[in-house]
């Protein structure tokens, strides 16, 4: 008889949505040996291969059913530097869950019986953060403590982080500068503290500096500093300035008041502290009819949060509401944001294609003149095109609009570096299987060479890209 799988405990609706605390939590020590236990040690397990950085999960489970947590810290640790971050944010229902053999083959996602191996990674991390574990990394393939070589990585983002860990355990000396006041890049101004709390984030991160990794704060490479300065003083560097700039619908009345990218929103709230204005002297207009136009993580985010921003206003007959012009099927964001979503209040309205924004007397968004769609045949991304209905017209009303359909590339740096070459949407070009850019010893990964990824994926292109600057450098 099949073991039932372990659900870990959450937030009640009532105890989630007046704050910003983590609604999802850890195993307990007894729920972790349970759902570890559920794994049935495959012989030739499918997860590792499904897992972008290819941590050998069965081995590190297995070593949870023994207690050794040491051991399963360092098992992750040689493939993944941030087990607690990822083990909260990582889409594993399409990824290493759904490569389980408990999800049925050409299944789209994973089945709910698959092995939660995202919470046994995190209590893994928060085993070792909460009982101050560090590693010498002597496990790694070199024991040499010291090389003379130097690497810049500028951003401070998933991809950079990976890189700068991946290169300080060969003895490097790994710069990493960061435009913004604070470090994680997209992990700290777009992922809100309910999912992944900024102390989990922090700790990750300053763990590098226990391996000589040094970070800069509030300088912005091409700007403070020349690309061309940092290219003189370091062997390599790789660039990972993400996709900060924001995709905008392109529609009449986008520019009236109150229409925010979701970008600027979730920056004010989650790296600027805008929920606790003024004690933080960031303000936010807190609207009681808000619209959130997308269907990704980032709408999902953006929606919960401005929930949230109603409540602590004490807004309590506001609404949200998501425009999708697909349906639920096709939507990317993970089915757990969804759901969370549903569960705190937030309302759906698919098949809806905004085509004007509508302004009162006084410049402010009032309504969304939109049209029903149906769906017809895929487009490129595999899924139906979204197709207007003639004659469906009709207005939402609306007094705060968040638009998140998708961010483009960060062209701050790209603009300064002519020899840098860039594709027509600003991503860099790069080699895929060595991350190389146009200009020799300079690599690129994460969201600046590829839209919106995943954080694992860019953490993937930072391992690739690390793994050519040794080769580069004769390190393995």
């Amino acid at each position: 008889m099949k073991k039932p799988v372990v659900k870990p405990q959450e937030l009640t609706v009532e105890q989630r949505i007046n704050n910003f605390a983590e609604v999802v939590s850890g195993y307990t020590e007894e729920e972790m040996l349970q759902e570890a236990t559920r794994c049935i040690q495959c012989k030739n397990p499918k997860c590792i291969s499904g897992c972008p950085v290819e941590i050998n999960i069965k081995k590190f489970i297995y070593q949870l059913t023994q207690k050794d947590f040491k051991g399963a810290f360092e098992t992750i640790y040689e493939k993944n530097r941030f087990p607690s971050i990822c083990g909260r944010v990582c889409p594993a229902e399409y990824q290493c869950r759904k490569s389980c053999v408990f999800t049925p083959k050409n299944s789209p996602y994973a089945s709910e019986n698959a092995i939660n191996i995202p919470l046994l990674e995190r209590y893994v991390g928060d085993y070792a953060r909460q009982h101050n574990l560090t590693l010498n990394l002597n496990f790694q393939p070199l024991t040499k403590n010291t090389t003379n070589y130097k690497v810049a990585c500028i951003g401070s983002g998933p991809a950079s982080i990976t890189v700068a860990g991946e290169l300080s355990a060969y003895g490097i000396q790994v710069d990493v500068f960061e435009a913004l006041h604070t470090l994680g890049g997209v992990l700290s101004y777009g992922i809100p503290t309910f999912r992944l709390p900024r102390d989990v984030l922090h700790y990750e991160i300053n763990l590098l500096t226990n391996y000589g990794v040094k970070f800069y704060t509030g300088v912005i490479v091409g700007r403070t500093i020349s690309f061309y300065e940092l290219k003189k003083t370091y062997d390599a560097i790789f660039i990972g300035t993400g996709a900060g700039a924001p995709t905008w619908l392109n529609i009449k009345g986008e520019s009236l008041i109150n229409i925010y990218s979701a970008n600027e929103y979730l920056t004010r709230v989650n790296l600027m502290h805008a929920d606790k204005f003024p004690q933080y002297h960031t303000p936010i207009n807190v609207g009681k009819k808000i619209v959130v136009i997308g269907g990704g993580n980032t709408a999902m985010d953006a929606a919960r949060v401005a929930l949230r921003m109603q409540k602590i206003n004490s807004i309590n007959d506001g609404k949200v509401t998501v425009l999708y012009r697909r349906t639920e099927l096709e939507m990317p964001a993970r089915k757990v944001e969804i759901e969370h979503a549903k569960e705190e209040g937030v309302e759906f309205q698919f098949l809806v294609q905004p085509i004007e924004f509508i302004g009162d007397k006084d410049g402010k968004v009032m309504g969304i003149k939109c049209l029903r769609c149906e769906l017809g045949e895929p487009d490129e991304s595999g899924r139906r095109r979204p197709v207007p209905i003639k004659n469906s017209e009709f207005i939402i009303d609306t007094d705060l609009v968040i638009v998140a359909i998708g961010l483009q590339a960060n062209q701050t740096l790209s603009n300064t570096v002519s020899e840098l070459k860039t594709n027509k949407w600003g991503d860099i070009i790069v080699n895929p299987e060595t991350m190389e850019t146009s200009i020799e010893n300079v690599y690129a990964g994460g969201d600046i060479v590829g839209g919106e990824g995943t954080i694992i994926e860019a953490m993937s292109m930072g391992k690739k890209a690390a793994r050519s600057i040794l080769q580069k450098f004769g390190l393995i």
